[in-house]
Parts: structure tokens; C-alpha cells; sequence
């Protein structure tokens, strides 16, 4: 046994010789589709930055095309707002949802502009002419780009967008839809590094019975309470995300009680940060993780002989 431990002594040394430091974050930034304020959203520049910029988390939304590749877009249409045609031209809002992603298949998808044009809503963003990624190109990408320039992992909250009104005309049904997810993370990804997020309590209901072990956070908008939010769901999921202003510290003191994690949504200003850390959330969601970064506390652990 003697022998065994002088063995493994420098093994132990050397790997850890091999990095002067390492990052353990203990609060939860999370990019919303990348880095939305900055970058175009849901693209692979955006997920860079927000990695460069120091998140824990990268956030982004997924549709299905025609031919069933999972597509890195928030809506599961051409939105107005920030996508041209095949053709360069400008998308009215009457005719966005005629360009309805689950009729195309992605060779059609990769024909429309989505980053030229930039987003009104963001002076800051840089405008480069992009198309929407494949879920699986994005996970190259990022998980390259974190062995090559980030200290430590990231996880992957990925919203499942759907709803019923939707289901078999903009999406599948949830079953289909969080089946074909689940199939493609599993190939690429060690699942507790996944987050699946939802509006659609169809779609927590389903992992929660089908993928029991899979994180899963509920997204909520409305101003009902949160219990009546956890009793609609039926279970507690891991995170509760709720849009930042329908948040404080008695229902934060509720959530930590009953073992769920509180990440807000979308929190972009400096003030609006502090005052939710100060109420004691978890993390938050922004589309400004460069502003975000002074909330990613972390134990940086250096090897003695480098201090």
C-alpha cells in the first residue's frame, strides 16, 4: 500500500503543476442566447463571448426543422426583428411566421440572414451576417473553445419552446420535441451539465417522468405565487426562473427552503443585479455578461509554489 501512494504522489503533482489556476464559480451568470446585448443571438460568436466573458452558464432556445435537425433559435420562425430573407430583403411582421421553421429543412434555414440587420432593442450588438446553427454545432464549438481558452466547464440551460397551440404546426408535440433533444445532448454532452428549461410545464412534466436524473428549471412570466406555480407543476424542479421584477426576498427565503435554486430573468442593468443579489438569488440570466462578470464570485486556487 506504501509503494501504491508514493506512485500516485507526483501523478497528483504534476496535473495539478499543470494549471495556475483554477476557477470554481459559486454564483450563476448564464448568457441569455449567447451574449443578445453584443453579439447576434443564438449564434456561435454569441456563446464565445459569453465564454470569454465569464459565464457559468450558456442560455439558448431550440426549434425542429422540416427534416427534424434541431435548430438554435428562439423563435420557430424568421423573426422581423432581426432576420432578412434568402433574397437580402427585409421580413414584415405580418409574413414572419410564414417562414416557419418546422416547414423547412435546415439547408433552407441556412438560406436567412439573422445578424445584419443587428436588434433595435441593442445599439451595442455587432452586426455579422449570420444563419442559425444546429444545436450540435454550437456544442463543438463551445466545448473546443473551453478547452482551448476557459478554465472550467460550462453548463447548457436550453429552453424548450413550445406550447399547445403550437404543437405539429411551429413544433412537435413535447414528447417528440424533448425526445429528439434528449437523443442529441447524449451524444455530445454528459447530462448533468444540462439544464432543460420551459414555459411549457407539458415539457418538465415529460422529462421529469421520462429523464428523472436531467435538471430542469421552470420559466414563468405571470405574477401567480409560488406555490401555486409549483402545484400547476407538480413537482419541485431544480431552478425556479421567474422574470426578474416578479421576484423578492420572502419568495427567494420560500424557494431555498423548499431545496430550488432562484435564476431570474433577463436582468441587464448593473442596479438591477445588485439588488437581486442582495435578495440572495442564485444567479441570474443577462444579455450582458460582460456587465455581469463582477457577479461571478469564484475560489481561485493557486499551487503554493506560484504564490
Amino acid at each position: 500500500m506504501r509503494l501504491i501512494l508514493v506512485a500516485l504522489i507526483p501523478i497528483i503533482m504534476f496535473s495539478s503543476a499543470g494549471f495556475s489556476q483554477k476557477k470554481l464559480p459559486t454564483f450563476d451568470v448564464q448568457g441569455h442566447r449567447g451574449a443578445r446585448g453584443l453579439k447576434p443571438e443564438n449564434t456561435i460568436p454569441a456563446f464565445l463571448l459569453a465564454l470569454d466573458s465569464g459565464v457559468t452558464t450558456i442560455e439558448l432556445d431550440l426549434a425542429i426543422t422540416k427534416d427534424r435537425q434541431i435548430v438554435v433559435s428562439h423563435e420557430p420562425w424568421m423573426s422581423s426583428d432581426i432576420c432578412l430573407d434568402p433574397n437580402g430583403n427585409s421580413i414584415s411582421n405580418k409574413e414572419e411566421k410564414d417562414h416557419n421553421i418546422f416547414e423547412m429543412t435546415y439547408e433552407e434555414v441556412t438560406q436567412f440572414d439573422c445578424g445584419s440587420i443587428g436588434n433595435k432593442r441593442f445599439p451595442e450588438q455587432q452586426k455579422m451576417k449570420l444563419s442559425k446553427p444546429l444545436l450540435k454545432d454550437v456544442i463543438v464549438a463551445v466545448e473546443d473553445h473551453i478547452k482551448s481558452f476557459t478554465r472550467f466547464e460550462v453548463d447548457y440551460s436550453i429552453e424548450i419552446k413550445s406550447g399547445e397551440e403550437g404543437d405539429n404546426k411551429f413544433h412537435p408535440g413535447p414528447a417528440e420535441f424533448s425526445d429528439l433533444v434528449y437523443n442529441l445532448l447524449d451524444q455530445y454532452l454528459p447530462m448533468d451539465r444540462i439544464i432543460i428549461q420551459s414555459f411549457d410545464f407539458r415539457v418538465l412534466k415529460y422529462w421529469h417522468e421520462k429523464y428523472p436524473t436531467i435538471k430542469l428549471a421552470a420559466l414563468v412570466e405571470d405574477r401567480k405565487s409560488v406555490e401555486t406555480h409549483l402545484s400547476e407543476l407538480g413537482f419541485n424542479p431544480t431552478i425556479y426562473s421567474p422574470y426578474y421584477r416578479n421576484i423578492n426576498q420572502s419568495k427567494v427565503k420560500l424557494l431555498h427552503e423548499k431545496k430550488i435554486k432562484v435564476i431570474p430573468w433577463t436582468v441587464n442593468e448593473i442596479s438591477e443585479m445588485l439588488a437581486l443579489k442582495g435578495m440572495g438569488v442564485d444567479g441570474f440570466i443577462t444579455d450582458y455578461p460582460d456587465r455581469a462578470k463582477q457577479f461571478t464570485n469564484t475560489l481561485n486556487i493557486v499551487p503554493k509554489n506560484q504564490k
